[in-house]
């Protein structure tokens, strides 16, 4: 009997599965996707039911060679892509690519790659899911109708290298539109008052007023504060009522994608696209110790919430040995999944509950361990008992107010042993932790000693700007994408520029915000919200078998056809005409019309070439005419130090800058700094060193990539400082030294000080240090993914290498 053919998409999946199926099969990988759409054509013909054209991937060719010639030594070929839409299509086209029609194949399906798993899917195989791969390719034929015929669009009206996608432009339209929330929003001042009281027995507490006689309490301004401060002091603070409740607070179900991708943005700082990479690996193999290659954990692309019986209960066993019954419910715990949730996966899970963080620390990265860690505990947390708490309410009357302090005390931690959810925003957090105050024992007609009645002003917040977290969020509640598109859709938007990430929170660009405007404008239809929602549920139909991919292609087309015709005649051409605008050139008189540059977008004169005049856009215009960006930064008014003249917000390439308005006789700028959300304007520090080319002073300066040494004057003089390492350049004759350098991107690299007669340079930290094997003057220092940090010799004839400790 011959071998049989394993084929997956990974390498590293291959290695882990090669161990359990032993010698009579042979595993090979097809480096993901084989055959795709050509790239410079549609690829789709819509004049015969939306029929593909299917090309191999020319990266793919010499694997499809390579996976042919196994197959025909094979006696029967077995195929174990992922257990999803995508795998299913690589599947169909490898049966297709490997003569399908000649030899029999079989589909194998597992959720985890362990031992049990793997072999159980080979006992039983099953045929290719048609139906899946139809909802596979019905997708894929969408993007690629929107985004090949649109995208001309962009190119022709605004400039090329734009792209539009069916998904991402709802995405990119969230945030614009949230955006335009907050531009709009206008600020509305209101005062709180907190009394804080004093009890027979500690501690002392503090209560906010909430009533007037018995009618909820606004405080619009100061005035109104002190004349409710001067009142209640008047009065008497007696306790009304005590009210303790018992309160449990329950376990949350293990995660599906898009949860996992939300915590691992709150707590471990990722982005949605590194959580899924991470996962990626902790699914397909890590090597631990005697085990060899084993899949940490389940399926990571998943909407359900569903766990196997064998898992819940070695959960359980786990969480009684090591815990106690008291944390342990009476009987598993069931979620329900989410309305159109897909249940043909577990959740997100460890293969192994015995197999804790500690014990893999050793052969994982950091962050490898670290989303394992989040992983199991969440797992283990959600079978465990709720946590109890004794919550506190304190109501108290001072004359005709009502004051309240509210606190909890734990009595049983329960599932908070192991895991607590985070929280999205800081109102959450204030609000758990008010909750989490301590209070006083105090009895009904007890008076109180007030201390100190504290009025304090607040104003109201516009709604927040998304992260990675609340965008991902809201995309699942709306359902817009499906877990295996999250991560892509919020890479693609950063990507073409159409959004910034500051502080962690997405800014739309004014390329963004025009081309939403235009995109929305134009297609009503098929960029909205409930219809793309509406398009998830269709393909999830075809996935179904209740649905032909082809109706579903075709009452899209439908109406996308009409919309791309309708945008081809009337849509704005920012690139040729411009945006009207009423406005008049201040140089020739003549209309100006919004054009977008390399910084964003400007008026501009019509009269040009003749007239060059620009100016720049204010906010009330970019708002009027539908182009803000992300509005200028709030800096204190302050003068210019060189001549005197005011300073003024300007915007560059690199993002807003304090400048001199006196420019260009006078060229002083000041880099605006962002630090917990105020901006500051970082002015240059003087320094005694004379610059050795006209002798002004040094001044340390703040530029793109940080601090930097220069000559303070800049522009006449250009001298910059180099950050020099204290080491001579090793090349011989030559008597630089060593300095840190920068590409045009802003990635470091070390070259020498006599640069470009010198040609030294390197990507890894030159270090002082001979080589003991070949007497090289140096070595270089590089870090490892897992943070480890080695040195090895610069001379690539000699081998030498040892560990940093």
């Amino acid at each position: 009997m011959g071998k049989s053919l394993v084929i997956v998409e990974s390498p590293a999946k291959a290695r882990t599965i090669n161990r359990y199926l032993g010698s009579d099969y042979t595993v090979k990988a097809s480096m993901g996707h084989v055959m795709d759409l050509p790239k410079r054509d549609l690829g789709v013909d819509l004049k015969k039911d939306f029929k593909p054209t299917y090309l191999v991937i020319p990266g793919r060719r010499r694997v499809i060679q390579e996976l042919k010639a196994a197959a025909e030594k094979a006696d029967a070929v077995y195929l174990a892509a992922d257990p999803d839409r995508e795998g299913e299509a690589i599947c169909a086209h490898l049966r297709e690519l490997l003569d399908g029609k000649r030899r029999r194949f079989h589909r194998v399906l597992f959720n985890e790659i362990t031992r049990d798993a793997v072999r159980e899917a080979f006992a039983h195989p099953v045929e290719i899911d048609e139906h899946l791969v139809d909802a596979q390719q019905a997708r894929r034929i969408l993007d690629r109708l929107v985004g090949y015929q649109v995208s001309p669009l962009l190119w022709d009206k605004v400039k090329r290298g734009l792209s539009a996608g069916r998904v991402q432009t709802v995405a990119l339209r969230l945030i614009v539109e949230r955006e335009r929330e907050i531009l709009a929003f206008q600020k509305r001042e209101y005062w709180t008052i907190e009394a804080h009281l004093e009890g027979k027995h500690p501690p002392a507490f503090d209560a906010r007023l909430l009533k007037l006689q018995g009618k909820d309490l606004e405080i619009p301004d100061q005035a109104s504060a002190e004349q409710h401060v001067a009142a209640a002091k008047a009065a008497a603070f007696v306790v009304q009522s005590v009210t303790t409740k018992e309160k449990r607070k329950y376990p949350v179900p293990p995660f599906i994608t898009s949860k996992l991708q939300q915590e691992a943005v709150r707590k471990l700082h990722f982005t949605a696209k590194k959580t899924m990479m991470l996962a990626q690996r902790l699914y397909e193999g890590v090597e631990v110790d005697q085990e060899g290659s084993v899949g940490l954990i389940t399926y990571m692309r998943t909407d359900s919430t569903r766990v196997a019986e064998g898992a819940l209960a070695a959960a359980r066993d786990f969480i009684q040995r090591n815990f106690g019954a008291a944390y342990l419910p009476p009987a598993s715990i069931h979620y329900r999944n989410k309305k159109g949730a897909q249940d043909a996966h577990e959740a997100i899970r460890p293969t192994a509950v015995e197999r804790t963080p500690e014990s893999v620390r050793a052969f994982l990265s950091p962050d490898e361990f670290r989303l394992y860690k989040l992983i199991w505990q969440r797992f283990v947390a959600s079978q465990m008992n709720p946590a109890v708490f004794d919550q506190t309410t304190i109501d108290i009357t001072a004359g005709d107010y009502l004051f309240r302090a509210t606190g909890s005390v734990e009595k049983f931690n329960g599932f908070r042993a192991v895991y607590e959810e985070g929280k999205d925003e800081k109102a959450e957090m204030e609000e758990e932790e008010e909750l989490k105050r301590p209070l006083p024992a105090v009895e009904q007609g007890e008076t109180l000693q007030l201390r100190k009645l504290h009025p304090e002003q607040h104003f109201t917040e516009p709604p927040p700007r998304y992260n990675e977290a609340t965008l991902v969020k809201v995309l699942e509640e709306k359902g817009i994408g499906r877990p295996s598109t999250y991560a892509a859709i919020l890479s693609v938007i950063q990507n073409r520029a159409y959004v910034h990430k500051q502080q962690a929170r997405f800014y739309p660009t004014d390329l963004g915000m025009l081309v939403s405007d235009l995109l929305v404008k134009n297609f009503s239809d098929i960029f909205d919200v409930a219809y793309t929602a509406r398009m998830e549920e269709e393909l999830d139909e075809v996935e179904e078998g209740k649905l032909s991919w082809i109706d579903a292609l075709d009452e899209f087309y439908k109406k996308f056809k009409k919309d791309l015709r309708l945008a081809e005649r009337e849509m704005e051409d920012i690139k040729g005409e411009g945006i009207p605008t009423d406005e008049k050139c201040e140089k020739c008189g003549k209309p100006m019309v919004v054009r977008l540059g390399r910084n964003g977008a400007f008026l501009a004169c019509t009269g040009y070439p003749e007239c060059d005049g620009t100016r720049d856009l204010t906010p009330e215009l970019a708002a009027q005419y539908g182009t803000a960006g992300p509005p200028a930064p709030d800096v204190a008014e302050e003068n210019c130090q060189k001549c005197g003249k005011p300073m003024a917000v300007k915007r560059g390439r690199f993002g807003y800058f304090l400048a001199c308005t006196g420019y260009p006789e006078c060229r002083n700028t000041k880099k605006i700094v962002m630090k917990e959300g105020a901006a500051t304007a970082v002015a240059d520090v003087p320094l005694e060193e004379k610059c050795p080319k006209c002798g002004n002073n040094l001044a340390l300066k703040h530029g793109r990539y940080g601090q930097f040494t220069a000559c303070s004057n800049y522009p006449n003089c250009r001298y910059v400082k180099r950050q020099t390492l204290g080491i001579a350049c090793p090349e011989k004759g030559c008597t630089g030294e060593l300095v840190v350098r920068r590409t045009k991107r802003g990635k470091t690299f070390y070259g020498c000080s006599c640069y470009p007669q010198c040609k030294f340079t390197a990507w890894d930290k030159p270090v002082a240090e001979p080589c003991p094997q070949c007497g090289s003057p140096l070595l270089l220092e590089k870090h490892k993914k897992d943070s480890t940090a080695v040195r090895y010799c610069r001379n690539e004839a000699c081998k030498y290498e040892h560990a940093v400790t």
